[in-house]
Order: structure tokens, then sequence, then C-alpha cells
């Protein structure tokens, strides 16, 4: 099960943060700050499958942007490495090339296609037609 998705720069901030798992909002600050240190301090040779406390960390860089999934031991890294792929693919997709800027001033459109490929920690939809295809549906109404 994916307990949290996190997506943050280079500088260590948090551009998007969706967690499955109750956690308290004071405690998912100090989280966020101990999960993006351990994974932006590791170098580029190293694994992207990392132990941490009660989860496993799976993260990928795209250009200025790290993304962070913790998820249970049962869970298939690969598949999730995969997972995050295929969300960067939708975004590039949807926002031609996606950009840092993209996901800031469109936070809720990324969150739309999130939901679409994840619910309560489980995938859901990877088939980036089906994933756009209510996104679509909004721009449409949004136009008329």
């Amino acid at each position: 099960m994916i307990k949290f998705f996190l997506m943050v720069n280079k500088q260590g901030q948090t551009r998007l943060s969706k967690y499955y798992d109750n956690v308290d909002i004071n405690k998912r600050a100090a989280l966020e700050a101990d999960v993006v240190k351990g994974c932006l301090s590791r170098r580029k040779d190293e694994c992207s499958f990392v132990e941490y406390k009660d989860y496993k960390l799976v993260y990928r860089q795209y250009a200025g942007l790290y993304i962070v999934v913790g998820i249970t031991d049962t869970e298939n890294e690969l598949s999730i490495y995969e997972l995050m792929h295929n969300f960067v693919e939708v975004l590039d997709k949807y926002f031609s090339r996606v950009s840092e800027l993209d996901i800031m001033f469109n936070l809720d459109k990324v969150h739309i296609i999130l939901d679409e490929m994840i619910l309560n920690g489980h995938v859901v939809e990877t088939n980036k037609s089906r994933i756009l295809a209510p996104l679509l549906v909004l721009d449409k109404m949004a136009e008329s």
C-alpha cells in the first residue's frame, strides 16, 4: 500500500503531497523534511529504494524535481517506480512538457490526475487516456 506521495524540488521544498495514511499535520512537516533530506543526499549511483522507519521509500528524479513515495513492506518497489514514471508521462501529456511552475500553478489539476491513478493508497488506473478523461471534460466545460 502507498502511504504517501511527495513531489519536491532540489531545494527540498514540497510542491505536492498526498497522504493515504492518517499522519498528524504537525508530524507531516518533520516527516517530509526527514524523508527529503535522506533521499536528496543520496548519490546518483545508489539504489532508489530506501528503508525508512515503518516505510520503504521509492524515489526518482526528474530534472529539478524528485518524486518520493512511501510504501509498506509488502508493496512492490519496481511497480511504484514505474508508477512514478507513468505519472510524469501523464503530466507531460497534459501540460506539454511539464515544469515545476505547471505543478505549482495547477495543483488542483495535478491532484485530479493523482486521484485518478491512486485511490486509498492503491493503484487503480495506469491508462493515460482514462486518467486524463475527467480533466479534459472539466476543461471543455470551462471553455463553454
